[in-house]
């Protein structure tokens, strides 16, 4: 390995599918970081603190997917305000104290939302369906949008609170409702700024019937594509955003933060074939 040469790397189980590695190359070979290279490492949670520990100094960087996100907040030496906020992490990037966590899923789902062409100067209201590990970033993003006003369909409320308690430090005004296809359910889709889906595709499938009455959707799935949601709310006329926008805009920061240069995101964009 030359002196320059970098490592950095995806973790995650399973890992296999990950399209990091290309649009992290993509972005080396387009700022002429020839001798670095981008992996897919299986870890798990519980692996991660020996896993990330045992890393030589050439890693610089690393993503976390699921299901390491909250272990990668709880292991780094110290954390972003962000990535606090949410309470995990998609980041871990070398500094020298130690490795530093950030969450730029955040900057993921603020460029999905610019995509989809929402204004929350006109409607501030949007609608979060699922209360999982995505709907945390999720949240902050809408904050970061201008949206106000947010009603998160969720199968149990309980577990909706700590989504609840984001969006109320943030100044959000939020409410659940049941995960029921349904007019109280129609009535949100068919008036918000935006419906954000945050769940497979299978478990949207039952609500399709209200949420094709969204003027703008951003479905965080990218493979299969598109999801029977986002085909009924493009079937509908409303604007659909699909997950590589997210993961094309979250790897811009990512890029930036291991190599310390612009995202080269032409290049990037390139590699997904996402214009």
């Amino acid at each position: 390995m030359t002196p320059t040469a970098r490592r950095a790397a995806v973790l995650g189980s399973p890992v296999g599918h990950s399209r990091s590695p290309d649009l992290h190359l993509a972005a080396y070979r387009a700022l002429g970081l020839v001798d670095w290279t981008y992996d897919r490492i299986e870890c798990t949670a519980e692996q991660l603190p020996e896993l990330v520990s045992g890393l030589g100094p050439e890693f610089v960087g690393l993503s976390v997917t699921m299901p390491a996100k909250l272990a990668a907040l709880a292991f780094a030496d110290e954390r972003t305000a962000r990535a606090e906020l949410v309470g995990s992490a998609n980041t871990l990037v070398r500094t020298d104290r130690g490795w530093r966590a950030d969450c730029t899923d955040i900057d993921g789902m603020t460029g999905a939302l610019r995509a989809v062409g929402v204004d929350p100067t006109e409607n501030p209201t949007a609608v979060l369906v699922g209360a999982g590990g995505t709907a945390l970033p999720t949240v902050a993003a809408l904050h970061d949008t201008g949206f106000t006003e947010l009603t998160i369909v969720a199968r149990d409320p309980a577990r909706a609170a700590p989504v609840v308690e984001v969006a109320t430090e943030v100044g959000m005004a939020a409410e659940v409702i049941g995960f029921v296809d349904g007019p109280e359910l129609a009535r949100h889709a068919g008036t918000c700024g935006v419906v954000v889906s945050t769940v497979p595709a299978d478990a949207a499938t039952g609500l399709v019937a209200s949420l094709s009455a969204a003027a703008r959707l951003v479905d965080v799935i990218y493979h299969p594509w598109p999801t029977p949601l986002a085909a009924a709310v493009s079937a509908a006329g409303g604007r659909v955003v699909g997950g590589l926008v997210m993961l094309l805009n979250q790897a811009y920061s990512q890029v930036e933060q291991f190599t310390g240069r612009p995202a080269p995101r032409e290049a990037m964009a390139a590699a997904l074939d996402t214009g």
